[in-house]
């Protein structure tokens, strides 16, 4: 019986031990990093630059997985339901943690519970474009072309419940107008239409937008936060272009699952927010409009819960929901 039991012992003593031994080594192989929108939009670019940087801070690779669907929604699940061993992160965003909660009447998951917040990396501003052959070049025309030709056009986001189609709903409430919302699986989608003018208005986040913006093949009308864009300081708020009070963003935060050994997320938290504060990484995502911040997981969780209860009666109001 004695033998039995220090048997039973020296296996759980083993057991218990296994997790900070392994939280040790950790990474000795390479990491996926899931981005719960397709490639090109504005979450891929910002994950991949970060994967980069974090793949040297951390001694092996940080693969960036591309896994859309449901406005971010499939991904962000997928890592909930992943092992909880910091070999499978969520590039998780303002659509995955703040609007998921209100836009589901039953949630596919609690972002507060099912996950491990690691860092805020950056905050987004949105933009309003349209093509260049769409006749309106301010906020002020586009509003009048709507009221004249109701119902007649298109506006198109990275999906249902994103920020960019809660951005478009917002718009609409607070202009007394109205556009038909075409949702795709990410922003890359989304702008194809966009360049052809197939969808001739669309509400995308700065950083996929820039290049376009730049060479001209979209007309930028506005961005939708209270102070203007350092990258491109010409661009009107669209408090100044004629919406007062109008304010929509967005941001991009790392998550392990749930249960993630502390000093696993630690190392994790280490290399994310070196790697935000890169001088070379720092450049390329200002020059795309992002804004650097590299949090502790605590600044993550209480920014997430704020952002929980900033959107809901903004959501509740626009009566948008996904079954």
């Amino acid at each position: 019986m004695k033998s039995l039991l220090a048997g039973l012992a020296l296996a759980v003593g083993a057991i218990s031990l296994s997790a900070p031994v392994l939280a040790q080594d950790f990474p000795n192989k390479p990491i996926n990093l899931v981005v719960p929108f397709a490639a090109g939009g504005s979450t891929d670019l910002v994950g991949r630059v970060i994967a980069e940087a974090m793949s040297k801070q951390l001694g092996q690779q940080v693969l960036v997985v591309n896994q859309a669907g449901a406005g971010g929604v499939l991904g962000a699940t997928a890592v909930a339901d992943a092992e909880p061993d910091g070999y499978t992160i969520l590039m998780g965003t303002i659509a995955t943690h703040a609007l998921s909660a209100s836009l589901y009447a039953t949630p596919p998951f609690d972002p507060s519970t099912d996950f491990a917040p690691v860092s805020l990396l950056v905050t987004v501003p949105n933009v309003l474009l349209v093509n260049p052959d769409f006749p309106a070049k301010t906020v002020e025309e586009l509003i009048a072309k709507l009221k004249a030709e109701p119902e007649t056009y298109a506006y198109a986001s990275s999906g249902n419940g994103t920020p960019l189609h809660l951005s478009g709903e917002l718009f609409k409430s607070m202009t007394g107008t109205d556009m038909v919302h075409v949702p795709y699986q990410g922003s890359g989608p989304a702008l194809v239409d966009a360049l052809s003018g197939s969808v001739p208005i669309i509400f995308d986040n700065l950083p996929s937008a820039t290049e376009h913006m730049k060479a001209g093949t979209l007309r930028p009308l506005a961005v939708t936060t209270l102070e203007r864009a350092a990258s491109f300081p010409d661009v009107p708020t669209m408090d100044e272009a004629g919406v007062p009070g109008y304010e929509t963003n967005t941001w991009n935060a790392i998550f392990a699952p749930a249960g993630t050994p502390p000093e696993v997320i630690a190392k994790l938290n280490e290399a994310a927010v070196a790697a935000v504060n890169d001088p070379a990484v720092k450049e390329r995502l200002a020059g795309v409009g992002a804004i650097v911040v590299g949090s502790t997981p605590e600044e993550l969780a209480t920014h997430v819960a704020s952002e929980v209860a900033r959107w809901r009666p903004v959501i509740e109001a626009a009566g948008v929901t996904i079954q």
